[in-house]
């Protein structure tokens, strides 16, 4: 299984509060076959709580990807945060089609929780990625300059660009007043 540093052996531990921490680079990324970030540093940290009957796990993952900008593909880091909570129970078959909670079959003693922190991590990147340096004007661009040029211009004066048939409308509506 790919990503084994990912499992957690939940058998041997005491009851209470366990701590795992993450660092995820693109070699994680890579395993997924997702190409979308030229790098990334991610630190994920995972709180395993068992219990007699249930698990809860808690994980928060905070870093960067590098991405390309959607409006003038200039490469920028995106701060990516992300928070996931997965309730683990147990019962006669392994289920993972709920999105909260994780079923385990009795006599399991241990989960990969990979594809937990790739999902998290992948839906924290916002889905319009736009360099910050578009948005407040600091980016010296080639495409900036041309998207500029081609803009389309404002009409200066809108009151000569009215249709006729519309106008003889207006009219009727401001002489009922």
């Amino acid at each position: 299984m790919k990503n084994k540093e990912f499992d957690i052996p939940f058998s041997g531990l005491k009851q209470g509060k366990h701590h795992f921490e993450y660092q995820i680079d693109n070699t994680f990324f890579d395993s997924f076959d997702y190409d979308e970030f030229y790098s990334a540093d991610i630190e994920v940290g995972a709180v395993l709580e068992k219990m007699s009957n249930m698990m809860e796990l808690t994980m928060r993952a905070t870093g960067f990807v590098n991405v390309a900008c959607d409006i003038t593909n200039e490469p920028y880091d995106q701060t990516v945060e992300g928070m996931l909570t997965l309730v683990i129970k147990f019962g006669d078959a392994y289920n993972d089609e709920d999105d909260e909670i994780l079923v385990l079959p009795h006599g399991e003693h241990q989960f990969n929780i990979a594809q937990y922190v790739y999902e998290m991590l992948v839906l924290s990147v916002p889905s319009k990625r736009i360099h910050p340096g578009v948005e407040d004007g600091t980016l010296d661009s080639e495409v900036l300059r041309k998207l500029e040029e081609l803009q389309p211009k404002e009409q200066k004066n809108k009151k000569d660009d009215t249709d006729p048939r519309w106008d003889a409308l207006r009219n009727l509506l401001t002489d009922k007043k």
